[in-house]
This record gives C-alpha cells, sequence and structure tokens, in this order.
C-alpha cells in the first residue's frame, strides 16, 4: 500500500528515480547504524579496559571513515542513477 501511494506520488519520475532514493536512503540508514554500533561497543570495550582506550579508539576511528566511505560511494551510485 504504501509502494503505491509512493509511485503514484512521484507518476513522472519513473521507476527508476524511486528505487535509487529509496536505495540512498537505506544505504544512509545502514550507515548510521553501523556506526552507532560500533560507538556503543567501544565505548563498552574502554569502559571494561580503559588502559586500551588509545587503540580501542584508533580501531574506532578508522572502521567508522571506511563504513563512511563505502555509504558515500552508495550514495553517489545511486544519485547518478537518478
Amino acid at each position: 500500500m504504501l509502494l503505491t501511494t509512493l509511485l503514484a506520488a512521484t507518476a513522472g519520475a519513473g521507476i527508476a528515480t524511486v528505487g535509487a532514493t529509496i536505495a540512498a536512503a537505506l544505504t544512509a540508514i545502514g550507515a548510521a547504524y553501523g556506526i552507532s554500533k560500533i560507538g556503543s561497543s567501544a565505548m563498552d570495550a574502554i569502559a571494561r579496559q580503559p588502559e586500551a582506550a588509545d587503540n580501542i579508539r584508533m580501531n574506532l576511528i578508522i572502521v567508522a571513515a571506511l563504513i563512511e566511505g563505502v555509504a558515500l560511494f552508495a550514495v553517489v551510485v545511486c544519485f547518478l542513477a537518478i
């Protein structure tokens, strides 16, 4: 029902545009969820072992940057489809 309403609202846009927009939104949501999981796990690990905070923080930043990079590429590809 929601998909038909969305398609009816964007009748002139075409199915590829709607698909690319949904894919870009899902990519952003997935990246936000991934970074939030990494952040919460890193805070838990730092709370358990405060002496390893520097190493955990460095790994957190590297992995978060990789997730952001993949999400950026995915969003760019989705917008190129539009």
